[in-house]
């Protein structure tokens, strides 16, 4: 995590890309590669993780929700709640054909996944698999 934090509760985006993305049991989960912003509301929607891969070659990427994350200064990452077999498995996608994270029906799919509320009306978070 870069040095842009300020009054402890701001950073810049730039400062983010890059970071590792963590689990609890310290697994590497990959890297941010992109912060997707809700253009509605001005906040962070969804943080790309690219995770697999040699030097980006063969890497796949994940949309995970925002609030799925949890900043950890001490060890400048996110951490992410996940076992490194569950993202796997998680809905992701090439970097050359990018899904439409505004479509509702792939929205829910990503936070199901995740155990995260989606903001369209009557979709039910289900727990993680």
């Amino acid at each position: 995590m870069g040095t842009a934090v300020q009054n402890g509760r701001l950073l810049s985006a730039s400062t983010l890309m890059g970071d590792a993305v963590r689990n609890r049991q310290q697994q590497d989960l990959g890297s941010i590669k992109e912060l997707m912003i809700d253009t509605e509301d001005g906040k962070v929607a969804y943080a790309v993780v690219s995770y697999g891969g040699i030097m980006g070659l063969g890497d796949k990427l994940f949309a995970v929700p925002w609030s799925a994350f949890e900043l950890c200064k001490e060890e400048k990452c996110l951490l992410l709640d996940v076992e490194q077999s569950q993202l796997e498995n998680a809905p992701g996608f090439d970097k050359s054909d990018w899904p439409d994270m505004a479509e509702p029906t792939w929205q829910e799919e990503v936070h199901s996944f995740y155990g995260t509320k989606t903001k369209f009306p009557g979709s039910r978070p289900t727990a993680r698999k």
